[in-house]
């Protein structure tokens, strides 16, 4: 016979409420694997970030912030003599690339690599570094011939450091050529490719990736050169960084799972 307090207890059957179901679900949706076969999309959008940022960097502050190579060359460069700061503050950004590369590598090999979360806290982080710089630029506004002092050595270590972990996004989504951060070995594999003048060119996806990955590149530098430019300069260089950066958090957020 039921209970006086059955009425008020339910049928004995525990159903969790809406709101816990919809955070339950939102959990699930956190643990879910990204397709690796779709993200090189967002790949591709890495490199108008890393155009934008290193066009401007190299403009203002006269080093790169993504691409390291041509940092190399001004570090070596200076260790033979050089009348400039240049190569000391491409130091600086080799070194910030160096720390992220160890950082962002193990946080990915302690996690499950492909997991939603784990890539948008990793573009979290990267969004955090980025918005960091931008603010002591927009308070401090150093000079465009500032020499090494912190408010260009600080901004310059931590976008390299974030420009790491879209390098390493590639490797974890099975990409490893979409670095977002080299053409050279890019522009190799394009114009040796036996069907460059051919239609078949147009039906290769691989190509047509690397094409994307050289004309989202230009396309970031001729965005950061227009700020670079401008009197807004470096600042309005990394809130643009900043704001393309969350909209690579909430596509990861939002993108096609691996089963699907």
């Amino acid at each position: 016979m039921p209970s006086e307090t059955e009425a008020l207890l339910g049928n004995g059957h525990s159903h969790p409420s809406p709101p816990r179901s919809r955070s339950r679900g939102f959990l699930r949706h956190l643990r879910d694997e990204i397709d690796p076969g779709r993200g090189d999309l967002l790949l591709l959008f890495c490199y108008v970030i890393t155009g934008l940022l290193d066009s401007s960097a190299v403009f203002i502050w006269g080093s790169f912030v993504s691409m390291q190579t041509g940092n190399t060359v001004y570090f070596g460069l200076g260790l033979v003599g050089s009348d400039d700061t240049r190569w000391v503050k491409s130091g600086i950004s080799i070194a910030g690339f160096c720390l992220g590369s160890l950082f962002f590598g193990l946080f990915h090999r302690t996690f499950s690599p492909r997991q939603r979360w784990v890539l948008c806290a990793s573009f979290l982080i990267q969004l955090a570094c980025v918005v960091v710089a931008a603010v002591i630029v927009t308070i401090f506004q150093p000079s465009r011939d500032e020499r090494i002092h912190w408010l260009v050595s600080v901004p310059i270590a931590l976008v390299a450091f974030q420009s790491s972990g879209q390098a390493l996004a590639s490797r974890v989504l099975k990409h490893s050529s979409l670095t977002s951060v080299v053409l050279t070995s890019i522009y190799c594999d394009l114009f040796s490719h036996p069907d460059l003048l051919t239609r078949k060119f147009f039906r290769n996806t691989e190509e047509l990736r690397r094409l994307g990955a050289v004309l989202g590149l230009l396309l970031g530098v001729v965005l950061g050169g227009l700020w670079a430019k401008s009197s807004v300069g470096m600042m309005g260089a990394l809130w643009t960084a900043a704001a393309l950066k969350t909209v690579m958090v909430f596509a990861w957020l939002l993108w096609k799972k691996v089963d699907e």
